[in-house]
């Protein structure tokens, strides 16, 4: 036992001294432990701030460190960075450390912890970790305060694209919380029971016043919220570049990219130009460019760097030059224009001069119509020129210039051009002309057409158009026209001679070649076969035989618009070597004919007529059909025609007709063939192929039945539409032998009534009418007068007056004085008595049987001249009673005019009046007291009633006041009744 006693005592002070040893050992190896940490926070930023010291350093030396910082979240187990910081270590220094953390700091408590290791190779003690310090506690929800909800971070600002976690602080304990961002509903990360994170990954930029994040509580109007900045990421500088206009000043410039700026925070992108061959900085005013003042000494290198920075980013360029090499020079000045003609200019400038042993190398363009159509490379050192060549009259244009570094070629300088104009001069071209000749009752009318000439050719603005008529078979007779500009033809009228026109264009300067055309004394007149042809997307394609012979050329003419009355004539020039070509004119239109004239141009100018075309552009189908008469309607067949349709109108060249029939029987008539049309019908179908077959029998038909038809052309395009079928009845197989009995019967008979009825009338006219004309009466007839043998109407002076009833009328009732009114005939109760005067003639006078003239004024209205008689013969002797009234036609007739107003001024208003009465017609029944015993009467009975002139209301005169005298005054030709 005690030998085991003694083993034991030894062993344990054996380890007891090693263990001091090791102890010993270990404290002076192992490094110096961080002291004094303590945090603190920066929550604008979300960062933590470490500041920490080692104080056991020996030999007051600096010792390169390496410090591993662990940070923890909630609790101290939870890691969530872990880092190693290097840096040189003094005695006693305060070293400082910071980390930004992406959860906000107010949304968890944060432990921080920290060791060392010594990194220095002059130290030969074996590198391992000191112990941790202790644990540093941060906790930031302590010093919120104590509303009910706390949303973060406040007011920050991240890149676009960028990564944020957010989150709330509750202090409640229930989960009754919703969060929204942009209004969307949107679910956290739960921490704790009352906090909750959300992350926000690649945010995007919503506007420049930030993107809306809040929370609110349920069931409560408790709403927090924050707004996230989000700026566009800053770009690195583009296009960097520095050059100078006169090696003194260098321009850099860059092309800064999207602007960071933000209304709420002052994150505009800032520039910095640091040169590091002089180690000059400057800070530049302005995003996009920056000036830098040339160093006067011998500097030939320049090395620059454009940093760019804002609140979050830093970025930088940089470039290295010689200032000799980056030359681009001012613009030149003083461009001129010198000498300038109808095709040459001289142009001039000058420069800025750099140097005397600058040379810059210029570039002279040259304008016109909006397109580059000279360019020229010119050398100088301070003016320069360049003469302009092969330029149009009266054209304008613009000439400018810019220049460069001839040596070292960098960049042009701006432009700098002014425009200018050349002069008129004589046209360069004769007009393109062509003629149409039309032959008019032996004379020619010849329309003349030409062409305005081109900008090109007029070289001016063309004033007129001289047009020189020169005969060719008589050399002497020349006829000058002048047409004022802008016509482009006139008409002449020539007999059937030769003549060679000439066409001159003049401007302000000259004239013109001539264009010369022959219209020969016999024109062509043969008849020429004229052509189908087909058009095609290009135009209307055609050939023509070759000519052999003189012919110099062709001539294709024709109408842009044929169906209107100015057609609008064009015409195309071909080579003799030429036989075939395609017209093509906007003008052109679908479904109008177009008809084509090629003529052949002798050697003496002298056109004929080749060949004629027809065509389309395009064809279409026709757009309507036939009129279709009906004839030879029988029992049997029918006849339908159309002759009245006219196929040169039509949208297309017709090719044949289609009658359609629509039969009873499913059958078709023999040269019919079934078809359907559009509406699914069956009918029957005929195809006429001859276009000018404008005829067709229906044959076969039974009678009393019922058909349709219809005629419709077609073309190569389509035939015409299908419209309304026109019916037709056939008749019964006798129903045309009534119709030519019937006929015959029902005209003569309409005549034979006509005759009649034309008859009757004229028997009435003639023998007794209604109301008798003196112009029309048969008395004329027996008047003989030599001197006028035209009468129409008979006059007092031709005939003898025989007898005149005078009927004087004696007022029974009271006389009332004149008051200028009249009364009634019914009024007035009177008595008539009817007396007669003959009249014979005188003993001198000769001629025919005396008759009875008077006028009668119910016919001539004009009764200065005119009058009417009637043949009744007279007894020779008259009763003595009445031989105190016997006088001759020429005192008759020279009684009215010397009574006429005695006897108006004798006789009351309203007492008389004048009535006119036939001498062969019968008294009435009221009258035969009054009439006297043996009255005249007639021998001789005319076609013309006799009438006399009777004065009504007239008191009967007594004979002492010799009213024979008065009544024959009643008979002057200038008084009638109204």
């Amino acid at each position: 036992m005690a030998p085991f006693a003694v083993f034991q005592a030894t062993f344990l002070l054996a380890l007891l001294s090693l263990r001091t040893y090791q102890s010993e050992v270990s404290s002076e190896l192992s490094p110096p432990i961080p002291e004094s940490l303590s945090v603190s926070i920066n929550s604008s930023q979300q960062c933590l701030h470490l500041r920490w010291s080692v104080h056991n350093l020996t030999h007051h030396q600096e010792l390169k460190m390496v410090f591993q910082i662990e940070i923890s979240r909630i609790e101290p187990s939870n890691v969530v960075w872990v880092e190693n910081y290097s840096t040189t270590v003094k005695q006693n220094q305060v070293l400082h450390w910071s980390w930004g953390s992406e959860l906000p700091l107010e949304c968890a408590t944060h432990f921080v912890r920290i060791r060392s290791l010594v990194d220095d190779a002059r130290t030969s003690k074996p590198r391992f970790w000191s112990n941790w310090s202790s644990w540093e506690e941060v906790d930031v929800q302590n010093s919120l305060g104590h509303d009910t909800l706390f949303v973060f971070p406040k007011n920050k600002l991240v890149e676009e694209d960028s990564n944020v976690t957010s989150c709330y602080v509750s202090r409640s304990h229930q989960n009754n919380i919703s969060c929204f961002l942009e209004g969307v509903h949107i679910h956290g990360e739960q921490l704790d029971p009352n906090v909750s994170a959300f992350n926000f990954n690649n945010v995007p930029f919503i506007r420049d016043t930030g993107t809306n994040f809040y929370c609110k509580v349920n069931q409560s109007e408790v709403v927090k919220g924050i707004i996230l900045y989000v700026s566009k990421v800053l770009e690195e500088p583009k296009d960097f570049s520095c050059e100078t206009q006169d090696l003194k000043t260098l321009n850099c410039t860059w092309d800064p990219g999207t602007d960071t700026d933000l209304p709420k925070f002052n994150n505009s992108q800032r520039y910095t130009l640091f040169e590091s061959f002089s180690g000059k900085k400057k800070l530049c005013k302005h995003k996009n460019w920056c000036n830098w003042q040339v160093a006067q000494d011998s500097q030939e290198t320049y090395n620059f760097t454009l940093m760019a920075e804002n609140s979050l980013r830093r970025r930088s360029v940089n470039i290295v030059f010689n200032p000799t090499h980056r030359v681009r020079p001012m613009p030149p000045f003083n461009v001129f224009f010198k000498s300038v003609s109808a095709t040459n200019a001289t142009m001039t400038w000058k420069v800025h001069s750099i140097g005397n042993y600058f040379t810059y190398l210029c570039q002279v363009e040259l304008h016109g119509e909006g397109k580059v159509i000279q360019q020229h490379n010119v050398s100088i050192k301070v003016s320069g020129q360049y003469f302009l060549s092969e330029l149009e009259p009266v054209t304008e244009y613009m000439a400018r210039v810019h220049c460069a570094a001839a040596n070292h070629f960098w960049k042009w300088s701006e432009w700098i051009g002014r425009n200018f104009s050349t002069l008129e001069a004589a046209p360069s071209k004769a007009p393109d002309v062509w003629r149409n000749v039309k032959s008019v009752l032996g004379s020619h009318i010849v329309t003349l057409f030409w062409r305005p000439l081109s900008k090109l050719h007029a070289r001016g603005k063309i004033l007129f158009y001289n047009v020189v008529i020169e005969n060719l078979d008589r050399p002497s007779s020349v006829q000058q026209l002048s047409i004022p500009a802008p016509a482009n033809g006139t008409e002449l009228t020539l007999d059937q001679c030769s003549y060679r026109v000439h066409i001159t264009a003049n401007n302000s300067v000259g004239t013109s070649p001539a264009s010369v055309i022959v219209i020969s004394r016999d024109p062509e007149h043969k008849e020429v076969e004229e052509e189908r042809i087909q058009g095609t997307e290009d135009g209307v394609s055609m050939s023509w035989k070759s000519q052999s012979g003189d012919v110099i050329g062709y001539v294709v003419d024709w109408c842009d618009h044929p169906q209107d009355p100015p057609c609008h004539l064009q015409w195309k020039k071909l080579g003799p070597n030429t036989t075939s070509t395609v017209i093509s004119s906007d003008a052109f239109r679908p479904g109008v004919r177009y008809n084509f004239r090629i003529y052949g141009i002798s050697t003496e100018r002298v056109a004929s007529l080749l060949e004629k075309k027809t065509g389309y552009s395009q064809e279409l189908a026709p757009s309507d059909n036939p009129r279709v008469v009906i004839s030879n309607l029988t029992s049997h067949s029918f006849t339908l025609s159309w002759k009245n349709y006219s196929t040169d109108s039509q949208p297309s060249f017709i090719q044949g007709y289609h009658v359609y029939l629509k039969p009873k029987e499913e059958q078709c008539h023999p040269g019919f063939e079934k078809a359907v049309l559009s509406d699914d019908s069956v009918c029957c179908k005929y195809k006429i192929d001859n276009p000018e077959q404008k005829t067709f029998v229906v044959e076969n038909l039974q009678p009393e039945s019922f058909h349709e038809f219809l005629v419709t052309p077609y073309t190569s395009v389509g035939e015409g539409p299908h419209d309304t079928f026109t019916k037709v009845s056939i008749p019964d197989e006798y129903f045309h032998v009534l119709i030519r009995i019937i006929l015959p019967m029902v005209s003569c008979l309409l005549l034979i009534m006509i005759l009649c009825y034309l008859k009757s009338h004229w028997m009435k006219d003639k023998c007794f009418p209604d109301i008798p004309d003196p112009y029309k009466s048969s008395v004329l007839s027996l008047i003989k007068s030599k001197e006028n043998h035209h009468l129409t109407i008979m006059k007092v002076n031709d005939c003898v007056p025989d007898a005149i009833e005078v009927v004087g009328n004696k007022l029974e009732g009271s006389k009332r004085p004149f008051s200028g009114a009249r009364r009634s005939l019914t009024e007035t109760e009177f008595t008539s008595k009817r007396a007669y005067l003959y009249l014979l003639p005188t003993e001198n006078s000769s001629g025919p049987e005396p008759c009875i003239c008077f006028e009668n004024f119910a016919y001539n209205q004009s009764a200065s001249d005119s009058g009417s008689c009637g043949h009744v013969p007279a007894p020779r002797e008259a009763p003595p009673s009445q031989l105190a009234l016997l006088t001759s036609p020429e005192n008759l007739l020279k009684a009215p005019e010397q009574n006429y107003v005695n006897s108006l001024g004798e006789i009351p208003a309203g007492e008389t009046s004048l009535n006119y009465v036939s001498q062969l017609a019968s008294p009435t029944s009221g009258d035969q007291d009054s009439l006297p015993t043996s009255p005249p009467v007639p021998a001789l009975c005319s076609e013309y009633k006799m009438q006399m002139a009777v004065s009504l209301g007239l008191a009967s005169p007594s004979p002492n006041e010799n009213s024979s005298l008065s009544s024959v005054a009643l008979l002057d030709q200038d008084e009638h009744c109204r």
